[in-house]
């Protein structure tokens, strides 16, 4: 998308505003409570966090972060990319953010620091869910048959459910029971006007941070 090699992209919400783009309203990559793959680890309490190792695969993550520590906390720690290995983040820093299957990899309840779940945190803190990527793309391409057609490639999709999630689980070497609760629980792919409201409040805490 942003080399002009793509019309369309499934682009991080923390990536629209650099790009311009438009993007397609129904679908997406959302939470409406916790979203168990974005996890803030902290050996401190999260009010005194100072350093934050951050994986930063995904800059919606750290976006999200550095809003909700800001916010919610009132802290506004440096932030040093590393590898996501949770021992040696909190080895170098106070606290660390953890996404993806790393996270997914890793039982809270089984670890001696706090941990926040960061969808979690976004909607108790705003009241509304929080969108992690849209399908986004040129305004030539956001017409309402591609709308339609990812529409229809999302209901086949949930009408298949059980066929994805067993072949993801085998893939990463998941518990298909943990790949078929994070799709179907944890993850929520249609947008409201409740999911969009909350995407302008997330992009707009974003350019206050910056």
């Amino acid at each position: 998308m942003a080399a002009g090699e793509a019309d369309l992209g499934l682009v991080p919400c923390a990536e629209l505003d650099r790009l311009g783009t438009g993007f397609l309203s129904g679908l997406g990559i959302a939470c409406v409570g916790p979203v168990r793959s974005i996890l803030l680890i902290s050996k401190t309490p999260i009010a005194r966090i100072r350093t934050l190792a951050a994986d930063s695969s995904s800059r919606t993550s750290v976006a999200l972060a550095r809003i909700l520590l800001a916010e919610r906390y009132g802290c506004r720690p440096a932030i040093t990319p590393y590898a996501p290995r949770l021992e040696e983040m909190l080895a170098e820093c106070d606290a660390a953010l953890i996404i993806g299957d790393p996270a997914l990899r890793i039982d809270p309840a089984d670890l001696p620091w706090e941990t926040l779940d960061l969808g979690a945190e976004w909607v108790s803190w705003s009241g509304l869910p929080m969108v992690f990527a849209v399908w986004a793309g040129r305004p030539e391409a956001l017409r309402p048959e591609v709308e339609r057609a990812f529409q229809e490639s999302w209901e086949w999709g949930r009408g298949h459910i059980g066929d994805i999630t067993a072949l993801a689980a085998a893939e990463r070497g998941f518990p298909e029971q943990v790949a078929r609760e994070y799709v179907t629980r944890h993850i929520v792919y249609e947008l409201s006007d409740r999911h969009r409201a909350g995407l302008e409040l997330f992009r707009r805490k974003a350019r206050e941070l910056e």
